[in-house]
């Protein structure tokens, strides 16, 4: 008969190193990482997120290209997508799914700044849920990017095909379920298609 290895739902694991790592190390930490995404708490705590599935990767694609789409209409600032590493207020080190930072945020930043984690909240992150997040996990991310700066933080769930929009001193995020939303404040003029994202988990 038959034995069959069962193995778990891959889901994100932490680690908590004492004395934590420095930016520094921790930048090559993610670098040298082959099994997935590393994030990084204010406390320290070092979070490993699995790849995205097919589905999930497939949606991140279709907003980075829309989201550079729009960008290449005024090619101000920068666009990011979720390879991109900041170092926020708090301390901690966040992954968006995509980003915009202003020409303003990057003026007077080296070369050789911009070649490493920028010590920056984006005006404008983007977050995709995945099978591998829970909501009110992926929720508390968006209130952290907002509580360190983040102008507006669009939450893009495919499976109630809603989009919740975080903004600075709002109560709670308010609800988008059209075939569009629209952005606003730093990425004004921004549409994304969300007919377009729904596809890609169909």
């Amino acid at each position: 008969m038959s034995t069959f290895l069962e193995i778990p739902a891959l889901s994100p694991r932490s680690i908590a190193l004492h004395p934590p790592l420095s930016d520094e190390e921790f930048e090559r930490l993610c670098e040298s990482c082959e099994f997935g995404s590393v994030e990084r708490s204010r406390e320290g705590t070092i979070i490993v997120n699995p790849p995205a599935g097919s589905m999930t990767s497939d949606g991140n694609s279709e907003i980075n290209q829309q989201l550079r789409a729009w960008w290449k209409q005024h090619r101000r600032g920068r666009v990011y997508d979720s390879c991109a590493g900041f170092i926020l207020p708090d301390t901690s080190v966040l992954n968006p799914d995509a980003a915009y930072v202003t020409a303003s945020q990057l003026e007077g930043l080296k070369r050789g700044e911009l070649a490493h984690f920028l010590r920056l909240a984006p005006a404008f992150v983007l977050e995709l849920l995945s099978v591998s997040d829970s909501l009110p996990k992926t929720q508390k991310k968006m209130e952290a990017w907002i509580a360190n700066g983040v102008e507006v933080g669009w939450l893009v769930d495919p499976y109630a095909r809603q989009v919740h929009i975080y903004e600075p001193g709002a109560a709670a995020p308010r609800i988008e379920a059209g075939s569009s939303v629209t952005g606003s404040g730093p990425v004004a003029g921004f549409v994304l298609d969300l007919e377009e994202v729904w596809r890609c988990f169909e």
